[in-house]
């Protein structure tokens, strides 16, 4: 990944200089290069292409301006014999995420009233966009509600276009920032910022605030829906390790909401 990453930046003729950012399970590997960002990703060479693959590129060109996000100022691709790669420019954001190395909070935190507004309009705005793009898919939730939310599956009846990774390591501080686009689909309504609640609920404050804000569609049957695949996704994630301080908070907030015990990773 490191050649891969230097011979990207010969090719952009950029010197990459920054701290190295690895993705989940070396994947991906991004570095500043002067006032872009320079970013390399990874798969097997038959694996190539796809939904994750074309996300930045697709954000770019299909997502409007309003929407505040890093913009693409080239793609490169290339293959050696087994592992094929994409790499992405992009402009730097000097802002940093609100968080590092992890998409959860672990302590309440002060965003302006303003910031809270941006984020809310940005995500208005996303949701008009049409695109084809689908992540969350019927099937996924009839195999997997009873093994971690130990209720019969539900109907996803009312779908949005959204981020689909919305948490604090990709949202920036003010002046607000979303990163990270290469999964932006089609989900269901109350996705997008029940996975943002449920990733603040170490840092009580702000997980009402989420909720207060989002109270529009959190508070609707389609946004409980939403809220419930995005729980039940993080507790098939817990299951594997992953977060493994937040999964009791996550289990409890997904007992809130269907009234029957589930089952702790």
């Amino acid at each position: 990944m490191r050649r891969a990453h230097a011979a990207a930046a010969r090719q952009f003729q950029v010197s990459a200089s920054g701290t190295e950012v690895w993705g989940w399970q070396g994947r991906t590997l991004g570095r500043r290069a002067g006032d872009c960002w320079l970013r390399v990703v990874s798969a097997e060479a038959d694996k190539a292409g796809g939904r994750l693959w074309e996300g930045t590129e697709t954000a770019d060109t299909h997502v409007p301006r309003s929407v505040p996000r890093p913009r693409l100022r080239g793609v490169l691709d290339w293959t050696s014999p087994d592992v094929a790669y994409r790499a992405e420019l992009t402009e730097y954001v000097p802002v940093p995420p609100v968080t590092s190395g992890t998409p959860a909070l672990d302590q309440d935190i002060a965003l302006p009233d303003a910031w809270w507004a941006e984020l809310k309009s940005a995500l208005g705005t996303l949701a008009t966009v049409p695109t084809d793009r689908e992540s969350v898919r019927q099937n996924w939730v009839d195999r997997n509600y009873q093994r971690f939310l130990s209720i019969d599956p539900v109907r996803i009846r009312e779908t949005t276009t959204g981020h689909a990774d919305l948490h604090w390591a990709n949202l920036t501080g003010a002046p607000l920032v979303l990163l990270d686009w290469e999964n932006w689909v089609r989900l269901p309504v109350g996705y997008d910022v029940g996975l943002l609640h449920a990733y603040s609920l170490a840092a009580p404050a702000t997980a009402a605030r989420v909720r207060r804000e989002f109270a529009h569609v959190l508070d609707t049957d389609a946004g409980r829906t939403g809220e419930l695949v995005a729980l039940a996704q993080l507790l098939q994630a817990c299951s594997r390790g992953v977060h493994p301080t937040l999964a009791p908070l996550i289990a409890r907030r997904a007992q809130e909401l269907t009234h029957t015990p589930v089952p702790t990773p």
